[in-house]
Parts: structure tokens; C-alpha cells; sequence
């Protein structure tokens, strides 16, 4: 099948999820909010640069969750998608999935953010097919500690090949859509990039390499 792979943060939807949840975090309570919010401003700032630390990223935002099952995070992934995803969910975006399923293409999330964040968002989305930062889960409990190929940058690459060879896919035809010049090394590997709303970085790239661009907002 042909692929249609998405971005997700500012791309499928208008905001960051991963800094969103820093923010949704802090306003709960859940950390010490000056200097979680001050770390995670900086962390995005490092993202938006292409200079982000993705391991110690991933050790920063996920610490948090250390300690808790699945379960009982269930209850704060529903209230984040519903206080803070929902309001920027573009309704473009669902006509754009809604076109590449009917024209019978296999559709896949591919996001630097944690599975735990995003898997929910994903799924309303409609995507059950989602490639994201994956967290371990040791006894049943959230280790704090990421797992496997990181999906930033080159990772995305990486860990789309391992998905292919898993699923016996090909990426013959494939679609990628992103906002973002951190996405440049999946975006020069399909035949059909996208520049969604893209960042200077990525729009000054599509216009070299004569890439569309797309509006979702």
C-alpha cells in the first residue's frame, strides 16, 4: 500500500503536544513549576533550533511519569487531550487523513514525541499507526527511561526502516508531511514531501528543491 506519513506537532495539529504537556504538567501541580517550565521553554527553544538533546529531552520530560502504570496515567491523557489538544485540532487536517484514506493509502503517525502523549492523539485522529518516542514499561510501571530508536532527525529514518521491514512495506510512492527542517532527512527520502505551514528553515528548503507547500491552518 502507498504510505501517507504525518508529523504531527504543528503539522496535524495547531501547537506542540511535548511542550503543551510540559505546560499541562505544571499547571497540575505534577512538578515544581518554575524550573520544569524553565527547562522546557529551553528545550523547545533547542528543538526549534535543530540543537535539541533528544535523550536528555526524553530524561527531562519523562521523569514525571516514573512510577506510575499505564493505568493511572489514563486519567491525565484524557484531560490533557481534552483541555489542551482538542482546541488546536485543525479541522483541514481531518480532511486531508479523510483524502489520503479514500484514495486507499496506509496512514502513519511519525512524531519525536512520546508515545504516552501522542498515542491518544493519534487515535482521535483517527491514525491507529503511530511511530513515536517509545517509553519503557519495566513490571508494569513507567521507568522514566526512554526505549528503542529515538524518532528525531535521522531517527525517524531509522526507525521507519524497521517499521517496513516489520510490516513488509515499501516506501515506494510514499507521502511525508511536516512543518519542520528537523523533518529534512525523512522529507528528502519519499517521493511526495510536503511542506505543512513550515518553519523558515523548511520553507527556504522546499522553495530550493521545489517541494509543495500546504497550508492546514
Amino acid at each position: 500500500m502507498t504510505l501517507a506519513i504525518f508529523d504531527l506537532d504543528n503539522t496535524l495539529i495547531a501547537g506542540d503536544s511535548d511542550h503543551l504537556w510540559g505546560d499541562f504538567l505544571c499547571d497540575r501541580g505534577l512538578v515544581e513549576e518554575a524550573s520544569f517550565r524553565a527547562a522546557n521553554e529551553q528545550f523547545y527553544a533547542d528543538y526549534q533550533r535543530g540543537e535539541l538533546d533528544i535523550s536528555a529531552y526524553l530524561e527531562f520530560a519523562l521523569s514525571p511519569l516514573a512510577g506510575r502504570t499505564p493505568a493511572e496515567l489514563a486519567p491525565l491523557q484524557r484531560d490533557f487531550l481534552r483541555e489542551r489538544i482538542a482546541p488546536i485540532m485543525l479541522p483541514a487536517a481531518g480532511e486531508l487523513l479523510a483524502r489520503h484514506r479514500a484514495e486507499g493509502h496506509r496512514l502513519l503517525i511519525i512524531t519525536a514525541t512520546n508515545e504516552l502523549v501522542t498515542r491518544p492523539i493519534a487515535e482521535q485522529l483517527g491514525v491507529p499507526e503511530l511511530l513515536g518516542c517509545q517509553v519503557e514499561i519495566r513490571d508494569g510501571v513507567i521507568s522514566g527511561k526512554p526505549s528503542g530508536t529515538l524518532t528525531y532527525r535521522e531517527g525517524k529514518v531509522q526507525r521507519l526502516q524497521e517499521w517496513l521491514r516489520d510490516e513488509k512495506e515499501e516506501m515506494a510512492g510514499a507521502w511525508f508531511y511536516s512543518d519542520s527542517h528537523n523533518d529534512l532527512p525523512l522529507l528528502e527520502l519519499v517521493e511526495n514531501p510536503v511542506a505543512v505551514d513550515p518553519d523558515a528553515r523548511l520553507a527556504e528548503a522546499a522553495e530550493a528543491r521545489g517541494w509543495p507547500r500546504l497550508s492546514l491552518r
